[in-house]
C-alpha cells in the first residue's frame, strides 16, 4: 500500500536551511526511509509506504520545530531527528555492552557501512575524519561479541610515527603503545563501561596491539579491525589481510587521500582497494564529508583544509 501526503513549510524563507544544500536533507529522508521525496514549491511531497511516510513526515516536522528557532539545521539537529522518529527495534541498531546503549546509523552512508560489516567476511572503509570509521568497526566488533559470534575482538593500528621502532620511546610496551591506540581504547569504551573492558582485556578477550605485533598470528573466531591503514605499507597490509581466520571478521578503515608513510612509499590501503575489487566475500565503502557526524563544525573545517598539500588531517 502507497500513500501520498503534502508536508507544507512552516516559513517558505527557510526553505534552503530545510532542504539543505542541493537537497541533501530531502536525499537523506528518500534514502532513509525507502520514500519518493518531491520540493513542489512551499510544499514537501512524500510518497510510500504508510509507516515509512509517517516517520519522515516526522523528521520533516521536528527540522521545522528546530528552524523555529534558528536558522540552520546543524548534523545534530538532522541526526536526533531521525533517531527520535527510528523505532527502538528497527534493523540496524548495534547493540552493544553498554546498558540500554543501541549504536544507530546516522547517515545512509554509515547504514551501508554497518551492513557491510555484518554480510561481509572482509570490509574496507574509507572516508574523512569525523565519519564514524573506527567508532562503527568497534561497535559491530562489540556487537559480534555479545552474540557469541565471534570469541576475540583484535585491535590494531600502525605506530607509523615511531616508524614502528617502539624501543626508542621510554616506557614498558603498554606505555610505549598508548598514545596510537588511544583512539582504539576512547571508541571501546563507549561501547562497555570501564571495568568489563579492563576485564576483557585483562583475558585476552579483547587485545589492542599495534600492528607490528600481528606478525606470525592467526586469529579464528575473532573480530579484526585495523584502523589508519593508509599507514600500512603494502608488505604490512598483506601481513595483516592474511592473519584472517575461520568464523573471522575483519575490518580495514583508513583516509586514502591522507598517508604519513614516506614520500614515495605506497599505502597498502589504497593497493589493496585496488588488487581485491570485486572479490566475493570484500567489501568497499566510501564515506564522505557529509557523513561527518561530530560537532557541526568539523565538517565544516575538514572542507576548508581539504586539498591544501601542505595539511595532513587528522
Amino acid at each position: 500500500m502507497t500513500v501520498n501526503v503534502s508536508d507544507t513549510l512552516e516559513d517558505a524563507s527557510k526553505r534552503p536551511a530545510l532542504f539543505g544544500p542541493t537537497d541533501r536533507n530531502l536525499r537523506a529522508l528518500r534514502e532513509a526511509f525507502g520514500i519518493t521525496v518531491v520540493p513542489r514549491g512551499d510544499e514537501i511531497r512524500l510518497s510510500g509506504p504508510p509507516d515509512a511516510v509517517d516517520r519522515a513526515a516526522d523528521v520533516i516536522s521536528r527540522w521545522q520545530k528546530t528552524l523555529r528557532t534558528k536558522d540552520f539545521l546543524s548534523p545534530e539537529d538532522i541526526n536526533r531527528a531521525f533517531d527520535a522518529a527510528r523505532p527502538a527495534e528497527e534493523e540496524g541498531g548495534i547493540d552493544v555492552f553498554s546498558r540500554g546503549a543501541v549504536v544507530h546509523a546516522k547517515t545512509a552512508g554509515q547504514q551501508r557501512y554497518i551492513d557491510a560489516m555484518f554480510a561481509n567476511d572482509l570490509t574496507f572503509c574509507v572516508g574523512p575524519a569525523g565519519s564514524g570509521k573506527t567508532y562503527l568497526a568497534v561497535a559491530v566488533a562489540a556487537s559480534l561479541l555479545k552474540q557469541g559470534k565471534v570469541r576475540r575482538i583484535i585491535l590494531a593500528r600502525p605506530a607509523v610515527e615511531a616508524g614502528e621502532r617502539l624501543g626508542f620511546l621510554p616506557g614498558d610496551l603498554a606505555a610505549k603503545v598508548n598514545p596510537y591506540l588511544r583512539p582504539l581504547f576512547d571508541a571501546l569504551h563507549d561501547m562497555m563501561d570501564g571495568e568489563q573492558a579492563k576485564r576483557l582485556m585483562f583475558n585476552d578477550v579483547i587485545e589492542v596491539i599495534p600492528l607490528a605485533f600481528m606478525r606470525g598470528r592467526t586469529f579464528n573466531e575473532s573480530a579484526i579491525i585495523l584502523d589508519e591503514a593508509q599507514n600500512t605499507t603494502v608488505s604490512q597490509m598483506l601481513m595483516f589481510l592474511t592473519r584472517l581466520g575461520n568464523s573471522s571478521k575483519m575490518i580495514v578503515t583508513g583516509d586514502a587521500s591522507q598517508s604519513d608513510l614516506p614520500d614515495g612509499t605506497p599505502s597498502g590501503l589504497s593497493d589493496a582497494l585496488e588488487r581485491l575489487r570485486g572479490i566475493k566475500g570484500i567489501a568497499a565503502v566510501q564515506l564522505e564529508k557529509t557523513d561527518i557526524v561530530r560537532h557541526r563544525l568539523v565538517q565544516n573545517i575538514v572542507m576548508a583544509y581539504e586539498g591544501d598539500p601542505r595539511i595532513d588531517r587528522p
